[in-house]
């Protein structure tokens, strides 16, 4: 999967996901290592 995929996805799911800035940034992390195991 490549980065921009990735960070794209992340991002999608931490502007659903997160609640106020930091919790944003924090789901942005997991799914970005989540999505970084899957290969």
């Amino acid at each position: 999967m490549n980065n921009l995929f990735r960070g794209l996805l992340a991002g999608y799911g931490a502007k659903k996901l997160g609640g106020g800035c930091f919790g944003t940034i924090l789901v942005f992390i997991i799914i970005w290592v989540l999505l970084g195991q899957c290969h």
